[in-house]
């Protein structure tokens, strides 16, 4: 791993996404994700990452199979290997939606859900500088809205998104830079 982000950086890279995180709970991520990496390897990666001085964000996907304590415990591991390396730029809670996918629960999560989602991750969180809303999948209103529930950063300029609308997603599928 080191060997490869010392590479990246060498020819430009200069942050990294936090995708792929999911839900560290072994339990709950080897049934909605068993070909990606273990919850551990992931931040193992991120460690290495931040020991380059090469900042990443960090990602929860809750409202699926997950329960309370899988989100604390998510959060909690953020949190620690955040105090440790101070790498994260900024903290993605991604709103599940299951309408397409083989992963089957009861509806979606809710508008308040996700604001009490966001709302404690501020404060949970409190050594990430941002935590973002992420439209596409809480939709603009309630975006909008959680902005006064501690979230400090929208997702910018989106034109095409693919993959939560694949999954059932009624919000609007990018917006135009005006």
């Amino acid at each position: 791993i080191k060997e490869v982000l010392l590479q990246l950086k060498d020819s430009g890279l200069e942050a990294m996404p936090g995708g792929g995180a999911e839900i560290f709970a072994p339990r709950v991520r080897n049934k909605i994700c068993p070909e990606k990496i273990s919850g551990k390897r992931w931040l193992e990666i991120m460690t290495v990452a931040h020991q380059l001085e090469i900042p990443t964000n960090a990602t929860m996907l809750y409202g699926h199979i997950e329960t309370i304590e899988d989100r604390l415990d998510h959060m909690g591991q953020l949190r620690q290997l955040q105090d440790q390396t101070g790498g994260f730029q900024v903290f993605i809670p991604l709103a599940f939606h299951a309408t397409n996918t083989d992963i089957r629960k009861k509806g979606e999560t809710s508008g308040i859900d996700d604001l009490k989602t966001l709302a404690l991750a501020r404060l949970f969180l409190d050594n990430f500088r941002h935590i973002k809303a992420y439209w596409v999948m809480l939709g603009e209103k309630i975006a909008q809205v959680a902005l006064h529930f501690g979230v400090n950063d929208l997702d910018g300029t989106v034109v095409k998104e693919r993959i939560t609308h694949a999954a059932g997603a009624q919000s609007a599928k990018g917006h135009s830079e005006e």
